[in-house]
Parts: structure tokens; sequence; C-alpha cells
């Protein structure tokens, strides 16, 4: 191909169209098909099988997105995190589990410090008035809680 100067952005590129590089052309004159996703039934610009983006990325590549959501928001590999978020440490749910940091440190992974809880759980955890009744459970079940909440009745009136 020819080499030219884009009429926009003025740089000496490989012509694509309209006398344009494929950067600008895809910015300016390009727009993509739109189509009634087949999973949403939303109008979107199609991706690819039918599918908006979202939907797309939903269908074929969701455990990449998990595995490497676990790898940057939790630092521990995939199968770790699917192991301990199979049910709900607490009452045995296992349709939406989330992990909880025992001690609150983002940093300590070892397995003594992560569990698998769901959202009900989770929420009490972090909750004042409801975070010490699932703690006595988590110690029946042999984990070692933290001793920074001892002085919560300090901040009630």
């Amino acid at each position: 191909m020819a080499e030219i100067i884009c009429k926009n952005c003025k740089k000496k590129v490989e012509h694509h169209a309209k006398q344009m590089c494929n950067v600008c052309y895809k910015k300016l004159m390009w727009k993509p098909q739109m189509v009634i996703c087949k999973r949403c039934g939303r109008s979107l610009p199609m991706h690819a099988k039918g599918l908006c983006d979202g939907c797309y990325n939903s269908v074929f590549h969701i455990e990449a997105v998990k595995a490497s959501n676990a790898r940057k928001y939790h630092n521990i590999d995939y199968e770790t995190y699917k192991n301990i978020t199979k049910t709900c440490i607490i009452c045995g749910f296992d349709k939406i589990v989330e992990l909880h940091h025992i001690d609150l440190n983002h940093n300590n992974n070892s397995s003594e410090n992560l569990v698998g809880v769901c959202p009900n759980h989770h929420k009490m955890l972090h909750h004042r008035d409801f975070r010490e009744e699932v703690f006595k459970v988590l110690k029946e079940k042999g984990f070692k809680t933290p001793q920074i909440y001892k002085d919560d009745n300090f901040f009630r009136n």
C-alpha cells in the first residue's frame, strides 16, 4: 500500500480509506453495524456472533475475566479463588460467594485468612452490629478471628 499523510491527524501512514489512517477512519467515518443482541435484546453495535460487546464477553470470556480479576484484585491464582468461593463457610449458600480477608489485610493471602461468604454474611462481617455473631461461627469452624474489633462498644451510644 502507498504511504500518505492522513488528512485528519497529519501523520505519515499507510493509506487506509478516505485519505485517512486506520485510527482516524474508525473514529470519524466507520459506523459499526447495529443489531438486536440475541442474548440481551438491546440494539447495540455488533461485536460477533450477533451479540453486543458485553454479552459476547460474558458468554465466551467469563472464565478468563474471573481469572484476571482474581489475580488483579486478590493477588491469588484462580484455582485457589474458585476453591475458596465454592460455598459460604457460614450458611452453605453456593450461588454467589465472595472472598473475605478475615484480618482485613488484603496483602495477607494465606489460606487461614481467606474465606468464602455469601453477600449477606459478607455485609454482616463489615457491619458492627452483626460482626460478633459471624465471627463466633467462624471461630467454631476453626478460623482465627482478629481482636481488632473488641472495642466496638466504645463507638456505640
